[in-house]
């Protein structure tokens, strides 16, 4: 059950990232500073859908360590610490990340709320497991 409750939750982390981004894609791009023929040529492949795959199977998984250690269930309770983690864990690495790099406050908004919304995804999805 508990690998089951990974995939399910790694999944909806991916899901909510390919929703947010489809829905942002001009504005992020624009963010960003890509152009259309580097996206093109960027996803083209499989290869960064796999690797956003794998980060979400990795992060749920430490969400299920994190959640199986303190009690945490329900899709409440799951939903609202998924939150916290990605709000004053995940998003202040990155926001620190993006400074140093220079990048954008209208890029670094976005993929922090990605981050803060996919982690609330597998929170969710995690606490009805549990």
């Amino acid at each position: 059950m508990p690998l089951l409750a990974v995939l399910a939750s790694g999944l909806a982390g991916f899901a909510f990232g390919a929703l947010w981004y489809m829905a942002l894609a001009n504005v992020w791009q624009a963010a960003a500073g890509l152009s259309e023929e580097t996206i093109t040529r960027t996803l083209r492949g499989y290869r960064p859908y796999l690797l956003a795959l794998l980060a979400n199977l990795i992060v749920a998984g430490a969400l299920r360590h994190l959640f199986a250690a303190a009690g945490i269930s329900g899709a409440g309770a799951g939903l609202s610490t998924g939150l916290s983690v990605g709000a004053f864990v995940a998003a202040p690495w990155l926001v620190m990340a993006y400074a140093f790099a220079a990048r954008g406050l209208k890029l670094t908004l976005i993929d922090a709320a990605h981050v803060v919304g996919a982690c609330g995804a597998i929170g969710l999805v995690l606490g009805l497991f549990l």
